[in-house]
């Protein structure tokens, strides 16, 4: 579904000068064209989405960008209760479609269907000065809960199943359900962004600059860094979020690590484009972020993640405490994992009461042995 557009007041266009206001009078709010570059950038997986976007006369252009899907409506009220404590929770996919150009950067064959490739919780605690980011291994295996998807079908439950494969059985719907039985907490947001939008963000970034401790040599995710400092295009940005086989025990667990570091690399990178000095990247970027992501309908409008973008911009990478939901291996299979019921409570518990993760909830779970692998430079 495409979000509709709602008319709003017009922006100066990029390039033309404003006039000087007299003494005495009061200063202008900050224009709606900031306020959007705020928007787009602290995206999930992606991403999660807080930076740019254009003037007033693209406004009609990226609202018609947007996608968005009613999880409200195809969930109903058999839901977890809204915790009215000011805090946020936001559950934000990364999916691995192979369909259309995405086959290209993914790999594998264009069945139709696609699985979350990463999935992340992310809490933003009351003030919107801090978050948690808690990230779901996509080979966990969990007991799916029966679903009914945005077109109204109805999915059975299924025990024992990967948990990424809610989203290829009943797409976003399915996927929150699944998220929200395992947690016991509502997800209040939904965002989504595919290999293709993930890989041209990057790319109109102008790159992300991170520093790795190891070499990564990974042919199925087209990858080959030598140990050192570099400027990550977009195909080698998303590379490094995919790559399981070129650093750690070969494991999902320790893509999650790799993708967690990047994440803080692209939000420190966002501090440093200077988009408000250069209209062509400041549109490009917001028309790359509208066409990128697909959210909740509650964001399905550029009003709405203005507005939502605005209460995250205080949070920085040295403000964002990034785990991994606490799992062990299965011992019937060395590919898969289970969760580790008693910490992960703990973990849902802080979460719920917007409390801190203790550290005492991921000590000693499985990691994936790529922890410091790479940095921000």
């Amino acid at each position: 579904m495409v979000a509709e557009s709602t008319p709003q007041p017009a922006i100066t266009e990029p390039g033309t000068t404003s006039r000087r206001r007299g003494k005495g009078r009061r200063r202008k709010a900050p224009s709606t064209g900031r306020r959007v570059l705020r928007a787009t950038a602290w995206t999930a997986a992606g991403v999660v989405v807080l930076g740019g976007s254009g003037a007033g006369y693209l406004y009609f252009k990226l609202n018609g960008n947007l996608h968005s899907v009613d999880i409200n409506q195809a969930l109903g009220s058999d839901r977890p209760s809204k915790v009215d404590n000011g805090s946020q929770n936001i559950l934000v996919l990364g999916s691995d479609t192979r369909s259309g150009k995405n086959r290209k950067l993914g790999g594998g064959t264009d069945d139709g269907s696609a699985r979350s490739d990463t999935a992340m919780i992310v809490h933003v605690y009351e003030g919107h000065k801090r978050a948690s980011v808690v990230s779901i291994p996509r080979d966990t295996l969990v007991d799916r809960p029966e679903c009914t998807d945005t077109k109204g079908a109805v999915h059975p439950a299924a025990s024992g199943v990967m948990f990424n494969e809610a989203y290829s059985t009943g797409g976003a719907a399915c996927a929150v359900k699944t998220v929200e039985s395992i947690t016991g907490i509502r997800m209040d947001h939904y965002l989504e962004v595919d290999f293709q939008g993930f890989q041209k963000l990057i790319d109109d970034l102008g790159g992300v600059r991170v520093t790795t401790t190891k070499d990564i040599d990974d042919r199925q995710s087209h990858l080959d860094l030598k140990a050192g400092t570099h400027t990550l295009d977009g195909e080698q940005a998303l590379g490094l979020v995919r790559t399981r086989h070129g650093v750690g025990d070969g494991s999902d667990l320790g893509r999650i690590q790799l993708q967690q570091a990047f994440i803080k690399a692209l939000i420190e990178q966002v501090k440093h484009v200077g988009v408000f000095t250069n209209p062509k990247k400041l549109y490009d970027l917001a028309d790359t972020a509208t066409k990128a992501v697909t959210t909740d309908s509650d964001l399905g409008s550029v009003n709405s993640l203005i507005d939502f973008a605005d209460g995250l911009k205080g949070i920085g990478p040295s403000r964002m405490k990034m785990v991994t939901m606490p799992v062990r291996y299965d011992p019937a299979n060395p590919n898969r994992v289970l969760l580790a019921r008693t910490q992960a409570q703990s973990v849902w518990n802080a979460l719920k009461n917007d409390r801190p993760i203790p550290a005492s909830a991921t000590k000693g779970t499985a990691t994936g042995e790529a922890g410091g692998v790479v940095s921000a430079p």
